[in-house]
C-alpha cells in the first residue's frame, strides 16, 4: 500500500551507484539512503537493483557515484500506487561522458484515489435522494410533518447539557439570583451548534477508525494542514460555544454561580480521568505500569480547556438583554465588549505561549526552535522535537509519560517521545475554546437578527484568515508561525477558527433560520457526543467496527470498513436519539 517497484539499470561499466531518497513533503531533510546498485560488468549487460519507494508524495532521487560521492543525477517525480517503473542509468548513444537517467514506466499505477471519489459520490446521491423524498413527504402530508417537528422540539427539551452544550434543564437548579438573572422563556436550542459538533465528531471517527489508510486522512508529520487536522480543534471551538450558551441558560432559570462551579470541577476531572484511561489501554495484555502511563490526551486536554474557559465565563457573567440588538441602548460591539475581562486573561495567556516558545532556552537546541528535530533542518537538531513545548513535556511528565509515536516520526524520523496533547500546546486550545464562546455570544446577543450575526460570523472569518495570512506568509514552512497541528501554534489556531466560524456562517442560516436541512445525520451523533467519542475508542478493535479483510494491502476494503464503523455509530446515536437517551457528564 502505498508504495511502487522501482527496479535502477546500471549500465555504467566500473561505477558503482548509491541512490538516495528524499519526500518533497520533508523540508530541509536529509537525503536517506535508498539502496546501493553495483557497477555493470559487461556492455548491455546492467546491474540491476529493486527496491520500493512512497507513493504518498511526490519523490526526489539523487544518484551518486559511491566511490567518488559526486553526483550523477537528480530525479523528481510522483510514483502512482502499484506502479512498477524501471531508472536506467547509461552514457548516450552518441559515446559521450554524459550519463542520463531515464525513467520507463513498466507497468501503470492504479487510481488509489478512486475509492475515496466513489464513496463521495454515493453519500452525495444518498444525501440527495433523502432530501428529496422529505420534500415529497412535506409536500403531502403537511400536518404529520408539523406533528414530528413538535415531537422534535419537545425531545430537545428534555436534553441536559453535556459538555457544555446547550440547554433547557439540569439538575444543578438551586439558589436563586432575582437581583441579577431574571427567569425568561426557553431559547429555542440551536441545531446549527449540535450539527456543526456532530460534523467535527463523525469526521473525528472515522479519520481515528483509519481512514482508508490514505495520507490526508492521516495527520500531517508537522507543519501544514490535513483533514485530520481539522477535526480536533473544531470540537474545541464548538465546545466553547455550548459552554456559554448553556451556562447563560442555566443561570437565568436561577442557579448558584457556587454550585455551578462544582458541576464544572466534577465534569472537568470525569473528562481527564475518562482520557487516561481510554489513552491507555491494556485490555489484553495484563495490568500496566504506573511507569509508562501516557498521561496527556484528547479528553484531558478537553477537560482542561473547558475548566479554564468556564470558570473564566463563570467569574464574569454577565445578565443577556431579551433582544440586544433591537434596543439602542445596547452596544453594536457588546458580545466584545461585555468580555474585555475575559479578553484580557487569554491575551495574557497568549503572551506566556508566546514567551516560552520563542525564548525559553532549550538545552542543545536553538531558542525558537518550531521544527521537527530529526532529519530535519539538514539533522542538526534531532533531538529537538517541538522545541520549548516538547522540553517542557519532558521536564515535567518525564519521557515515558508522552505519546511514544509521534506523527513527525513518518517522515522526519524522530526519536524522542512527544505529545501533541502536550501541556503548552493546551493554552491555544483554550483560546480556540475561547473564540467559540464568541460564537456563542454572537447567536446569543443577536438572536432573531440573522443579518447582524452573519456579519459578525463574517467579520471574524475575515479577520483570523487575515491573521493566519500574516502569521504564515501563505506558505507552509517559510511563515513566521507555520500552522502546526503537533504544537498548536497560534497560525494553526486562526486558521481553524476562521474556517468554524465561515461553517457557521452556512450552517446558521441553512438549518436554523430557513431550515432547508436538518443537520441530519450529523445532529444526532453532535446530541450524544462524549457516548460517541468514548465507544469508538473503546470497540475500535471489535466487530462490526473491525474485521479481517481479504486485501490488508486495499484502500478500497480499508475505506469500505472505516465508513462502515462510522456509520454504526452514526444509527447508534439515531436510535439513542430516537430513545431520548443521551450520555452526559
Amino acid at each position: 500500500m502505498d508504495q511502487a517497484l522501482l527496479l535502477i539499470h546500471n549500465e555504467l561499466l566500473g561505477t558503482s551507484l548509491t541512490v538516495y531518497w528524499n519526500s518533497e513533503s520533508c523540508y530541509h531533510c536529509l537525503y536517506q539512503v535508498l539502496v546501493n546498485v553495483s557497477r555493470s560488468g559487461k556492455p548491455g549487460k546492467p546491474s540491476i537493483a529493486a527496491v520500493a519507494v512512497s507513493t504518498q508524495h511526490g519523490s526526489i532521487l539523487r544518484l551518486n557515484d559511491t566511490l567518488e560521492e559526486r553526483e550523477v543525477c537528480r530525479l523528481e517525480y510522483k510514483f502512482g500506487e502499484f506502479g512498477n517503473y524501471s531508472l536506467l542509468v547509461k552514457h548516450p548513444n552518441n559515446g559521450g561522458n554524459e550519463i542520463s537517467c531515464d525513467l520507463v514506466v513498466n507497468k501503470d499505477p492504479i487510481d488509489s484515489n478512486l475509492p475515496v471519489s466513489i464513496a463521495f459520490l454515493i453519500g452525495l446521491v444518498l444525501i440527495i435522494v433523502i432530501s428529496f423524498l422529505r420534500l415529497l413527504l412535506s409536500l403531502q402530508d403537511f400536518n404529520n410533518w408539523i406533528s414530528k417537528a413538535i415531537n422534535s422540539r419537545e425531545t430537545d427539551r428534555l436534553i441536559n447539557s453535556e459538555l457544555g452544550s446547550p440547554s433547557r434543564a439540569d439538575p444543578l437548579v438551586g439558589d436563586t439570583q432575582p437581583e441579577v438573572w431574571r427567569p425568561s422563556a426557553p431559547p429555542s436550542r440551536l441545531r446549527c451548534v449540535d450539527t456543526f459538533r456532530g460534523i467535527a465528531l463523525i469526521l473525528m471517527v472515522f479519520v481515528n477508525y483509519g481512514g482508508g489508510k490514505y495520507w490526508y486522512f492521516r495527520h500531517a508529520s508537522w507543519n501544514g494542514l490535513t483533514v485530520a487536522d481539522l477535526v480536533f480543534p473544531w470540537f474545541v471551538f464548538i465546545m466553547g460555544s455550548s459552554v456559554f450558551l448553556s451556562m447563560t441558560s442555566i443561570l437565568q432559570r436561577g442557579c448558584s454561580k457556587f454550585k455551578l462551579l462544582g458541576k464544572i470541577a466534577w465534569r472537568s476531572f470525569l473528562l481527564i480521568c475518562i482520557g487516561i484511561v481510554i489513552v491507555n489501554p491494556n485490555y489484553c495484555l495484563g495490568p500496566l505500569s504506573w511507569d509508562k502511563v501516557r498521561i496527556p490526551g484528547v479528553l484531558q486536554r478537553l477537560g482542561v480547556t473547558y475548566f479554564v474557559v468556564a470558570v473564566l465565563e463563570l467569574l464574569f457573567a454577565k445578565p443577556v438583554p431579551e433582544n440586544c440588538a433591537s434596543e439602542r441602548s445596547c452596544s453594536s460591539l457588546r458580545d466584545l465588549t461585555s468580555s474585555w475581562p475575559q479578553w484580557l486573561f487569554i491575551l495574557l495567556l497568549e503572551s506566556v505561549w508566546l514567551s516560552l516558545t520563542f525564548f525559553l532556552p532549550v538545552p542543545g537546541c536553538p531558542t525558537g526552535y518550531l521544527g521537527p528535530g530529526g532529519i530535519g533542518d539538514l539533522g542538526k537538531y534531532p533531538n529537538c522535537t517541538g522545541g520549548a513545548a516538547g522540553y517542557i513535556d519532558r521536564v515535567l511528565l518525564g519521557d515515558d509519560h508522552l505519546y511514544q509515536h509521534p506523527s513527525s516520526a513518518v517522515l522526519y524520523h524522530t526519536e524522542v517521545a512527544y505529545d501533541p496533547e502536550g501541556i503548552l500546546g493546551t493554552i491555544n486550545s483554550i483560546v480556540m475554546a475561547f473564540l467559540g464562546v464568541q460564537a456563542g455570544k454572537i447567536l446569543l446577543y443577536y438572536k432573531d437578527q440573522t443579518k447582524d450575526i452573519l456579519i459578525r460570523f463574517t467579520a471574524w472569518c475575515c479577520i483570523l484568515g487575515l491573521t493566519s495570512v500574516a502569521l504564515t506568509k501563505v506558505s507552509e514552512n517559510e511563515g513566521f508561525i507555520p500552522v502546526n497541528k503537533n504544537l498548536w501554534s497560534i497560525s494553526y489556531v486562526t486558521t481553524l477558527s476562521s474556517f468554524a466560524f465561515f461553517i457557521l456562517l452556512v450552517l446558521y442560516p441553512i438549518v436554523d433560520v430557513r431550515r432547508l436541512w436538518t443537520g441530519t445525520p450529523f445532529f444526532y451523533p453532535g446530541m450524544n457526543s462524549i457516548l460517541v467519542y468514548v465507544g469508538h475508542e473503546v470497540f475500535k478493535n471489535y466487530f462490526p467496527f473491525q474485521w479481517k479483510l481479504e486485501d490488508n494491502q486495499s484502500h478500497k476494503e480499508h475505506l469500505t470498513q472505516n465508513i462502515v464503523a462510522t456509520a454504526l455509530w452514526v444509527l447508534i446515536a439515531y436510535i439513542l436519539y430516537k430513545k431520548k437517551v443521551f450520555l452526559k457528564i
